[in-house]
C-alpha cells in the first residue's frame, strides 16, 4: 500500500513513542501534584514546553497543550475573541478557506455573542493579500485568523506580511499552522498565536498546542483547577505533550533536507500527472504551496470513484480535508477559489510523507493515477 494522505494524518514515529513511553508506565504523576513523583512529571512537562516554544518563537509561558488542532483553534477563536468583547472588540476577519473549527468557532460567536464576521477574499489559488486584510480592519476588531498553509490545496500565505499589517493597528494575528509545522519555518514570524498538531508530525492523535503571547488576553473554554496558567484547566496530558515536543524537533531538525526531497518528488509527480491526464487541473498555488501537497482535479469524472480505483492499486489518497470526507457537497475550499461546483467535485489531494520514496515513485503513481481516471472515462 502507498499511504498519500498524510495531511490527514501520520504514522506515530519510533523516536516520539520510545521518548513518550516512560510517562505512561513509571513517571505517572499528576504534574500538579506536590511529591516527587508529581515533580518529575512536572520537569516533563516543562521541558517539552520549553522545546515546543523554541521552534514556535515563542516563550515557554506562551504554550498551552491541548488535545489536538481542533481545539487550539477553538482557543485561539474563542478565547481570543470573548477576551476581547469586554473592551468593545466584536469584530472577527477570517478567509473561507479555513478548517472547520475555525469556522464553526467563527459562527459560534456569532450566533451566541454577537460578533460580527468579515469573510476575506481569496484568489483562484486561495491566496490572501495584505491588502485585503488591511481593508477590512477596523477599531472593533479583535482578532484576524488565517491558516498559514491549507490543508485541501496545500496554499502557503505570506504570513509575515499579513503580520505586518495586523501588527500596525494592534490587533492580534492568528495562525493556524496545523499543517505547516514541520514543513516551514514558523518562527519570526510575528504572529500572536500559533496553532499545531502532533498527528501531522508523527505523535499520536490527541496532542497539540496553541501557543498565545501573554499580551494577547485569552478567555479560557475549560474551567476548573486552573492548569496550563489558567487558560486550560485539566490535568495535563504529559506524555502527550512530550510527544509533541520530540516530534517537532525532530521535523525541524530533518525540515531543510525533507523539504528538498520530498518538494521535488513532488514536483515530478504534479508534472507527470500534467502530462499524463489532459482532463486534470492543479489546484492552489503552483509556486507557494506546501512541498507535499499536490491536489487536483480531473474534469469529467468523480473524486470519489478515483479514489475507489486508486485503493483497488495500492494507493490510498483523498478528496480533501479528511474532516469532511464523506460530505456530498463540493469543497468549500475549492468554491471559494472560484471553481464551478460540478469541478470541484472531481477533487483528488495527495500528500506525501517525510520518509524516504524510491526514485521512481512520482512517475510510477503518476500513471496508477491516469490508469484510474482512465477507468472511470471509459
Amino acid at each position: 500500500m502507498l499511504y498519500l494522505d498524510h495531511a490527514a494524518t501520520s504514522p506515530v514515529r519510533p523516536e516520539v513513542l520510545e521518548a513518550m513511553r516512560p510517562y505512561l508506565t513509571d513517571v505517572f504523576g499528576n504534574p500538579s501534584s506536590h511529591h516527587t513523583v508529581g515533580e518529575a512529571a512536572a520537569r516533563a512537562l516543562g521541558d517539552a514546553r520549553r522545546r515546543v516554544a523554541r521552534v514556535l518563537g515563542m516563550r515557554a509561558g506562551d504554550v498551552v497543550f491541548t488535545s489536538g488542532g481542533t481545539e487550539a483553534n477553538n482557543l485561539a477563536v474563542k478565547g481570543i475573541v470573548l477576551g476581547a468583547l469586554e473592551r468593545g472588540r466584536r469584530h472577527l476577519i477570517v478567509s473561507p478557506i479555513e478548517h472547520e473549527s475555525i469556522l464553526e468557532s467563527a459562527d459560534f460567536l456569532r450566533r451566541f455573542h454577537g460578533v460580527e464576521v468579515s469573510p476575506l477574499a481569496v484568489d483562484g489559488f486561495g491566496r490572501i493579500t495584505p491588502s485585503d486584510v488591511q481593508a477590512l480592519l477596523r477599531d472593533d476588531t479583535a482578532l484576524v485568523s488565517i491558516g498559514h498553509a491549507n490543508n485541501e490545496i496545500g496554499t502557503v500565505q505570506d504570513a509575515a506580511a499579513l503580520a505586518d499589517v495586523a501588527r500596525a493597528t494592534g490587533i492580534p494575528l492568528h495562525l493556524d499552522a496545523v499543517q505547516s509545522a514541520g514543513w516551514l519555518p514558523l518562527d519570526g514570524l510575528g504572529a500572536d498565536a500559533v496553532s499545531i498538531a502532533g498527528h501531522k508530525l508523527g505523535a499520536p492523535k490527541g496532542t497539540g498546542a496553541l501557543a498565545v503571547r501573554g499580551r494577547v488576553p485569552l478567555e479560557p473554554l475549560l474551567h476548573g483547577g486552573g492548569q496550563e496558567r489558567g487558560r486550560r484547566s485539566g490535568t495535563e496530558n504529559v506524555a502527550g505533550a512530550v510527544a509533541l515536543a520530540t516530534a517537532l524537533d525532530l521535523a525541524e531538525a530533518e525540515r531543510i533536507d525533507v523539504v528538498a526531497r520530498v518538494g521535488q518528488a513532488s514536483a515530478r509527480f504534479i508534472a507527470a500527472i500534467l502530462a499524463e491526464i489532459p482532463q486534470a487541473a492543479l489546484t492552489g498555488d503552483p509556486v507557494r504551496r506546501l512541498p507535499g501537497t499536490a491536489s487536483f482535479t480531473f474534469a469529467g469524472t468523480s473524486g470519489e470513484s478515483v479514489l475507489l480505483e486508486l485503493e483497488r492499486r495500492g494507493v490510498v489518497s483523498s478528496s480533501g480535508s479528511a474532516c469532511a470526507a464523506g460530505s456530498d457537497e463540493p469543497s468549500p475550499v475549492l468554491l471559494a477559489c472560484g471553481i464551478a461546483p460540478v469541478t470541484a467535485r472531481t477533487s483528488v489531494r495527495f500528500t506525501f510523507g517525510r520518509g524516504t520514496l524510491p526514485d521512481d515513485a512520482p512517475e510510477h503513481l503518476a500513471r496508477l493515477v491516469a490508469e484510474s481516471v482512465r477507468a472511470i472515462l471509459a
